[in-house]
């Protein structure tokens, strides 16, 4: 597979059922999405100010530009002027969140001048995860790859995508998928670029043995991550006992 750009002026669809951690990349440009029950929705508005509905209805939410989501199981999004992404991870069951609009700038160090920030964050290790990325003018990245795929939209400014077979320009509201391992970088020239991304796997997050409550709690003077005989059991796949 190879580097893939869509437009947000044409619904698209993109099946990675079959991928190592498989999910579908839908997108919407005005009237309605349907969000089917088996996985998790991570979704980005791009423009309009859409409904999100959840539990059959039951539950509506009135969205804005730049803002995201988590929905597990089903759900459904409509409005007329409105436009985005949706990437449903077939095999995560995460929690119901939204945020945003995105801040204007990154708060952590990426690389070659880029920064990002984590919008929705990975609930334990591996989970999936949606980042914000921010290239100010004049950066032209190193050559790299990622383990895992990429989904991507631009949101604002405008830049290249660079791969060793090809050079596209991208703007707001180009979307992309990179697969794993596929080298390719980011350049910018005289305008930033924003772009939120999605990563289906993380190697940041919380475990039993490593989360703040329980590194937290103090008995006699010593965290309760260093008394094992004091920490709840875990079974096969995460269960607790």
């Amino acid at each position: 597979m190879t580097l893939k750009l869509y437009s947000l002026q044409h619904n698209s669809v993109e099946d990675l059922s079959q991928d190592t951690f498989p999910a579908i990349l839908r997108t919407w440009q005005g009237g309605s999405l349907e969000l089917p029950t088996t996985g998790t929705h991570f979704g980005f508005i791009h423009q309009g100010h859409p409904l999100l509905f959840r539990r059959w209805r039951s539950e509506h939410y009135r969205l804005h530009p730049w803002m995201y989501f988590c929905l597990p199981n089903q759900g459904y999004i409509e409005g007329q002027n409105s436009s985005g992404m949706v990437i449903t991870c077939l095999n995560y069951q995460g929690m119901f969140s939204l945020g945003g609009a995105i801040e204007p700038t990154g708060r952590f160090a990426y690389i070659d001048g880029g920064t990002n920030s984590l919008l929705i964050p990975p609930i334990k290790l591996g989970d999936p995860c949606l980042n914000a990325m921010y290239f100010p003018p004049g950066v032209n990245q190193t050559l790299h790859t990622h383990p895992s795929y990429r989904i991507g939209i631009v949101v604002a400014g405008a830049g290249d995508v660079e791969t060793p077979q090809v050079v596209t320009s991208v703007e707001p509201g180009t979307l992309f998928l990179i697969p794993a391992n596929s080298l390719h970088k980011f350049r910018t020239h005289h305008n930033s670029l924003t772009v939120v991304v999605f990563h289906p796997d993380s190697d940041t997050g919380f475990t039993h043995q490593d989360n703040p409550m329980l590194k937290r709690t103090i008995v006699d003077g010593m965290s309760a991550a260093e008394l094992p005989q004091i920490q709840t059991k875990v079974l096969r796949r995460g269960r607790l006992s």
